[in-house]
């Protein structure tokens, strides 16, 4: 894919800020929100190249879009998040269903069906999920049989039910799988094709302005060229190809939810006044409801932009790291956005103030895409598999890389997240010993436990840099800060958590693996973190002034 250039990406996020600004106010949303109605000329503006045309940079430019690499799209989509979760699955759900075309298709349905959504301004949907097959696509129950002529394939005809699917009652064209004779694959279907149709939208919790329906197919006929591929049984492996792009995506929409809602309690903290003094002042308030949070975030949007690029080199791959900030993410919005109705108080517990919104929205970002239950359980078998591979070597390698980092700067928190690793290691060679892994908990608090391992690492790296990374809004001190504060929180919380999980599960000394884990070094290495989080306040209350 081609990258469209740095100007020409700012441009269009600073277009879509002013639209947003100008177009969109909380009590429009609400509004919206309150009706359960989807906003059908805020999304003709979205995807008309005139006014904004958000949907052209994922399409290629000889079919007729702008292209963007990861990183513009996760930018674009991180912008979405803020603005509305459920106009940006909207967008999201066009992303994903192109996918299977643009992944799978062959050059002549590429050029034919991108060009169309390009021209056409087509909104697309994806349709995977059913009603017995959520997370679980081997349980797919739509069919696809073959109708043949002389012996020859000429077309399919496909029956089921899909559910739950994105831009299901609005779309102009979907993707769908079925399971056809060779196996699952990918389909083309128009809007209007006989015996196709949407049910009712859904009456959902939470991104409201985005339509959700199921589809039914009473056998309905797609021509043979509409086989992605024109091989049948691509389908999973086309499904999986993008896991790592689109989960990075669903993450970086969930960073714009959190962004927004972490931000809107900083600035209300800077407003309230309580016992003669700003709130942004007190401690307690800000140590618990705000600067957690705003580390937090920055930690998942290094790990996004990092992968982003990673992926942007080798064009494919990365599922583990896709469920990984997916995870890690989804859960730090969901907390960002419960302790902003927090920081708002009663506030934030009406309509008239965005948290109330954002927290029913976040919600489903731990849901599609992969819940966090099954994501927990691919980074821990995906891990797993390393770990066994390399006889116990692959954190340990990763905790050297930190002593490196440490050595040439030592004000990033390397030295801590070089505990976190060898101890993560220790821990899961205690359950390769114990056969834990049969407990299926355990598989999925190690999975939880791997995520912040592995996002710290990333974020200390970054720190370290000469160079911070395009879109961190921090000086070089605040940001070596924030690295410093979450390697020492994941050090302590992972070494700890793991301790009180293979005791829990197995015939295991405490004492010794307290030893094994370096925890008592861990605990030494909590000094001066309230130092920093002091610092973050202040900067953070510089950086987000209300004014």
């Amino acid at each position: 894919m081609s990258s469209v250039d740095l100007i020409s990406l700012r441009l269009m996020l600073n277009s879509l800020k002013q639209y947003w600004k100008k177009n969109l106010s909380l009590d429009f949303l609400q509004e919206l929100d309150k009706k359960n109605e989807y906003p059908k000329k805020v999304i003709d503006d979205f995807y008309d190249p005139n006014i904004l045309g958000v949907n052209y940079l994922l399409i290629p430019s000889e079919f007729g879009g702008i292209g963007g690499n990861n990183v513009a799209v996760y930018q674009l989509c991180e912008m979405l998040g803020r603005i509305d979760l459920g106009i940006a699955t909207t967008a999201f759900a066009t992303f994903l269903g192109c996918d299977p075309i643009r992944v799978g298709g062959t050059p002549e349905q590429n050029a034919k069906w991108m060009g169309r959504i390009a021209a056409e301004q087509m909104i697309v949907a994806y349709g995977a999920t059913e009603a017995d097959a959520g997370s679980d696509l081997l349980n797919l129950k739509t069919r696809a049989k073959r109708v043949e002529e002389n012996g020859k394939i000429t077309g399919y005809r496909i029956t089921g039910n899909k559910q739950w699917i994105s831009n299901g009652g609005v779309s102009d064209l979907y993707t769908i799988l079925a399971l056809a004779p060779g196996g699952a694959s990918w389909f083309i279907v128009e809007k209007g094709t006989e015996g196709f149709s949407a049910d009712k939208h859904e009456d959902k919790h939470g991104i409201r302005l985005s339509n959700t329906t199921g589809l039914a197919l009473d056998d309905v006929y797609v021509p043979v060229d509409h086989l992605v591929g024109l091989v049948e049984g691509q389908g999973f492996v086309q499904a999986q190809a993008v896991f790592g792009y689109t989960r990075l995506m669903v993450a970086a929409m969930a960073l714009g939810v959190g962004s927004e809602a972490n931000e809107t309690a900083i600035r209300y903290a800077q407003q309230r006044i309580l016992a003669k003094g700003p709130l942004s002042e007190k401690m307690g308030y800000m140590h618990k409801l705000i600067v957690p949070h705003a580390v937090n975030l920055e930690a998942a949007r290094c790990f996004i932009d990092r992968n982003s690029k990673r992926l942007d080199e080798i064009n494919e791959g990365l599922q583990t790291e896709g469920a990984i900030a997916k995870y890690f993410t989804t859960e730090v919005a969901d907390n960002c956005a419960d302790d902003s109705i927090q920081a708002l108080g009663g506030y934030g517990y009406t309509k008239d103030f965005s948290p109330e919104k954002l927290k029913r929205d976040i919600k489903i970002a731990k849901i599609y895409e992969g819940t966090s239950e099954i994501l927990q359980m691919t980074i821990q078998r995906d891990r797993w598999q390393e770990h066994l591979k390399t006889k116990g070597g692959f954190y340990i390698n990763m905790a050297r890389e930190m002593d490196a980092v440490h050595a040439k700067n030592p004000d990033v928190g390397a030295d801590s997240a070089s505990l976190c690793l060898k101890g993560l290691s220790a821990i899961l060679e205690v359950c390769r010993t114990e056969r834990l892994t049969r407990h299926q908990h355990v598989t999925f608090k190690i999975g939880d436990l791997i995520a912040k391992a592995e996002v710290s690492h990333s974020f200390v790296i970054a720190a370290s840099q000469d160079k911070l990374f395009e879109g961190v809004r921090f000086d070089k001190e605040t940001y070596q800060a924030m690295a410093r504060v979450n390697a020492r929180e994941t050090a302590f919380n992972v070494i700890l958590d793991g301790i009180k999980l293979v005791t829990g599960a197995g015939n295991v000394d405490a004492h010794a693996l307290a030893a094994q884990t370096n925890l008592i070094q861990i605990i030494q290495k909590q000094q001066q973190i309230t130092a920093d989080m002091d610092l973050l306040s202040v900067k953070l209350c510089e950086i987000f002034n209300a004014r």
